[in-house]
């Protein structure tokens, strides 16, 4: 059953929340991110092959762990975003959204009237009927996250225009996809693709809306902290495993 979103009351409480993108599609992984006491924890299916049972045994595993999933779709596509929370998701992420009409359409796909038209469907979200219709309407506009990938030039140019789209709750850079864009491929720390992320986090500020930071380094997560921001998406579950594991062997090797 659709339960209280628990990262996006922390914001409203002025509190800072923590996630990690999850890479390896595993149920196991996910509960212990939830246990390791990350906020939010974002389910990929854009660049993985995860079957739609397998995303729903992870969305399982976060409820088990007290954690939120958040589910990042291949596309704005309204199967995908319906099946994702349906599925139980409490939130979604949109890769590539390039301008206000896109965040529109989003919004529009994600939730009920009248806020959007998002399909009415029972299942697991209602507690398979148990909770009354309207309330569950109610609940599920108020809990569901709508995040938005801002990944190219015109995304950026449009940045403020699309944060201020009713229904959109953070804006998230994808910095390496900028950096193609930008003409630095490859780079995401170069200068500019950083100067045009810090004028996306200024245009969420503008209008009202949560910037997601993505810290690559330790500077970073201090300057998005001095700035004020207070989601966090702290890295992918896939290359921070690699790196300990790696780091653990060349330790007992020395």
């Amino acid at each position: 059953m659709l339960t209280t979103n628990a990262t996006k009351h922390k914001l409203w409480e002025g509190k800072a929340v923590y996630g990690l993108l999850n890479a390896v599609p595993s149920p196991w992984l996910v509960e212990m991110i939830g246990y390791a006491g990350y906020d939010f924890v974002i389910l990929d299916t854009e660049h993985l092959s995860t079957n739609p049972e397998s995303v729903e045994h992870m969305i399982r595993a976060a409820e088990c762990a007290g954690i939120t999933p958040l589910v990042r779709v291949p596309q704005p596509d309204v199967a995908a975003i319906a099946h994702a929370l349906d599925s139980g998701a409490q939130g979604i992420v949109v890769p590539r959204v390039r301008n206000a009409a896109e965040a529109r359409a989003v919004v529009n796909m994600a939730r009920y009237a009248p806020q959007g038209e998002r399909g009415i469907t029972g299942g697991r979200t209602t507690g398979f009927g148990t909770l009354p219709l309207g309330r569950y309407l109610e609940q599920a506009n108020r809990e569901i996250l709508v995040v938005l990938m801002i990944e190219d030039a015109e995304g950026l140019r449009n940045g403020e225009d699309i944060a201020r789209v009713p229904g959109v709750d953070w804006l998230l850079e994808g910095a390496v996809d900028l950096s193609q864009s930008l003409g630095v491929p490859g780079e995401p720390l170069h200068p500019h693709v950083q100067e045009a992320i810090r004028g996306l986090a200024e245009a969420c500020r503008t209008a009202g809306r949560h910037f997601c930071a993505l810290p690559r380094t330790a500077e970073q997560l201090a300057h998005w902290r001095a700035w004020g921001a207070q989601a966090f998406l702290l890295g992918e579950d896939r290359s921070i495993m690699f790196r300990q594991l790696k780091a653990h062997l060349d330790n007992s090797k020395v």
